[in-house]
């Protein structure tokens, strides 16, 4: 394992990724251009969704069937779990949705961290993991924001709150969670794929499979600055924060390989389950936040996805979660 964390530690993407941290902690004017995280961050969507569209092309429903189960499974579980356990630390129900939503989501770039760290290590896996990226990016959303409401309006004693219509309650949860724009982009991106099939393959191989690896190193380098100006808005908030963003993500990491072990996946598809089911967004589920839930305070959530649990996966989680998924192969 030691050697492990270790080849992914000296990886050029990881590098990057921790000379950004280092850059923000040096308070170094080192920034990139306005417009070009949110421009890298369209680009690793459409590159994600088009490849995992154009790889489930090639494979029948009923070969889906278990690991799709499996997956959408970690979708509504880890975002319960995750908000039971901030009420249960007595984080305020707004902030406990946040964080449910963000854990409960994935983060993109850590699944294509993932894959860079199974395909030097030369671990095959199953061509349609990316079009699980997407299919774990809404429910999440939508089963936290589900239960903030089912609580609110337990809560309240006036009948007519009881009377409340689905449609205009529920209506906007959906409406974020299915239609927000990096999950609609992630979505639309795998359909184009899907349908296009092998005829799309020639025609986006160049710009967003070849130049991929290359365009996720200086994705991590924005990153890598992010994450660390986002370090003391963690530490604000105190121990309990901090323990959250180490300790969930190895608990949801193994349950990730649970899964997908009894899913039917491959060793490497196991661990790329793995590192979706402990990694957090920060890109679908704070949007979804931002929208639907103001009062969340976006240092909680953000803070801990970006300044915590990200680069946790990034250096230490992939290398755990592959000897964890030893024990069961």
């Amino acid at each position: 394992m030691q050697e492990m964390i270790i080849n992914n530690l000296t990886s050029p993407a990881i590098l990057f990724f921790i000379l950004g941290i280092i850059a923000a902690l040096v308070k170094s004017d080192l920034k990139l251009p306005t417009g070009l995280n949110e421009s890298l961050s369209i680009y690793l969507l459409i590159a994600i969704g088009m490849k995992g569209g154009i790889e489930l092309a090639e494979h029948s429903f009923r070969e889906l069937i278990r690991p799709l189960v499996g997956t959408l499974s970690l979708g509504i579980i880890i975002p319960i779990i995750t908000f039971a356990v901030c009420r249960r630390l007595g984080i305020d129900r707004k902030n406990a949705t946040g964080i449910a939503a963000t854990y409960g989501s994935v983060s993109i770039v850590t699944f294509g961290a993932a894959l860079a760290f199974v395909e030097q290590a030369n671990i095959s896996y199953e061509s349609y993991m990316n079009a699980f990226v997407v299919l774990l990016e809404s429910p999440a959303i939508i089963v936290s924001l589900v239960i903030l409401k089912l609580l609110e309006n337990r809560s309240y004693k006036q009948e007519v709150v009881y009377r409340f219509s689905a449609t205009s309650v529920y209506g906007p949860i959906i409406k974020e969670g299915l239609f927000g724009k990096s999950v609609f982009l992630m979505v639309g991106s795998l359909l184009v794929g899907l349908v296009g099939g092998d005829r799309a393959l020639t025609i986006v191989k160049p710009l967003f499979i070849d130049l991929y690896p290359s365009v996720l190193v200086l994705f991590l380098l924005g990153m890598g600055l992010t994450a660390g100006n986002q370090l003391a808005a963690v530490r604000k908030y105190g121990i309990k924060l901090l323990a959250l963003g180490i300790f969930l993500p190895p608990i949801y990491g193994f349950l990730g390989v649970v899964i997908g072990y009894y899913s039917g996946l491959s060793f490497g598809g196991t661990i790329l389950l793995s590192v979706l089911a402990a990694s957090a967004s920060y890109i679908a589920a704070p949007a979804a936040m931002r929208a639907s839930v103001p009062e969340a305070n976006p240092a909680i959530y953000l803070g801990m996805a970006l300044g915590l649990t990200f680069p946790f996966n990034l250096t230490i989680g992939m290398p755990l979660y592959y000897e964890m998924a030893k024990w069961f192969y």
